[in-house]
């Protein structure tokens, strides 16, 4: 058929570590070869949340959902500056998009972005092989033969994972910023320090409180030079143990000012009073996860995003466990004996995901006013 031009289709490979290997199209960035830990998320809907949000800072995301990019992007959903993940994996990719808020397509997005995003993936085998084995690394890229594969698998063992490594680095702002207070007339003061931070949780402080933004480095004393209510620990990629600077910081900031921590901040603050930190087999990603609040015995459907979790057994005289994973009983919270310092390891801004933790910034705040936050 003459004037017709046919789209190129870019032949691709995802070779893990353990040598698997899935076959599929390339689109987005036209990377040589991206690599990451290979991770699954299982959320319906919220794929630009995700993919920008700077926890996955080192990996490649498997989205279990079938179909990816049904209603395209805008840049009001952007979760933060950019992009840090190291791929996207999906098992269809939508030709068109439709929605009145698109701006333009998930793959013009990852292509301006610079993410490689390869596409026609067996990602529900891929699922249940990541369940089995663990979270493991790998590659994809172009392949054109027996020599390519050889190419990504060695390119899938080279390539070190989240473990023993300072991915906040990466992610955290370099210069601290304000972000004004929804309401003019509050005085209250909050410093959130930037692990990673998401953007729809600046706004879920604003509601508090004008919240200064700081970076990961930032010290204790710096901090409390501010005199703030209240001090916020955001969430953040990869393996806490890596982050001593945070756990020297929070440890400064114990008893001196009301805590709450997200996610990574959530580990910090764990090993900041002497708890562990453990690696689960293949994180907890996805919308959908149930947590049981022990203290009330409700349980809340949360979005969660995370490889590290706190030992519960290493909790005992320091810390009470306030929330429990109900799949596989993860410790989802904690609260710090003799201190007004909670963290959980859930999202309770929700964005993307449910809405039954938002409760946790209104406890903040009652925290912050009974200490004298004005």
């Amino acid at each position: 058929m003459t004037g017709v031009t046919r789209a190129v289709v870019r032949e691709g490979a995802l070779v893990l570590a353990d040598g698997s290997v899935f076959e599929g199209e390339l689109v987005g960035a036209e990377t040589r070869v991206a690599t990451g830990e290979v991770v699954f998320n299982t959320v319906m809907s919220g794929y630009q949340e995700v993919i920008t949000d700077p926890s996955y800072a080192g990996q490649i995301i498997t989205f279990t959902s079938p179909h990816i990019g049904n209603y395209g992007v805008n840049v009001t959903d952007f979760e933060s500056r950019g992009t840090f993940c190291r791929g996207v994996v999906v098992r269809e990719l939508a030709r068109r998009h439709s929605n009145y808020r698109a701006q333009e397509g998930l793959a013009e997005m990852l292509k301006r972005q610079g993410v490689a995003c390869i596409t026609g993936i067996d990602t529900r085998r891929l699922t249940r092989l990541l369940r089995d084995s663990g979270a493991m690394p790998g590659a994809f890229g172009p392949v054109a033969g027996p020599a390519s594969l050889v190419e990504l698998r060695a390119a899938a063992v080279a390539e070190p994972g989240t473990d023993g490594i300072d991915l906040v680095g990466a992610v955290t702002v370099s210069e601290g910023y304000t972000i004004d207070a929804v309401d003019a007339d509050s005085r209250v003061r909050i410093v959130a320090i930037d692990y990673g931070m998401k953007r729809n949780i600046g706004r879920s402080l604003a509601r508090l409180g004008t919240v200064e933004v700081v970076p990961a480095t930032t010290t204790a004393a710096e901090i409390l030079s501010r005199e703030p209510d209240g001090v916020f620990l955001s969430n953040g990629p990869g393996d806490p143990e890596m982050v001593p600077y945070g756990v020297d910081a929070i440890s400064g900031l114990l008893g001196n000012v009301p805590i709450f921590g997200i996610c990574l901040g959530h580990q910090l603050l764990g090993r900041a009073i002497g708890a562990g930190t453990v690696k689960l087999p293949f994180g907890h990603h996805g919308g959908n996860h149930p947590v049981k609040n022990l203290f009330t015995e409700r349980v809340e459907i949360t979005s969660q995003n995370h490889n590290f979790a706190v030992d519960p057994d290493s909790l005992s005289g320091k810390a009470k466990m306030t929330h429990v994973n109900l799949n596989d009983g993860v410790c989802e919270g904690l609260q710090v004996i003799g201190e007004q310092a909670f963290s959980v390891q859930h999202h309770p801004e929700s964005n993307p995901g449910p809405h039954d933790s938002n409760y946790l910034f209104e406890q903040f705040g009652e925290i912050i006013a009974t200490k004298g936050g004005h």
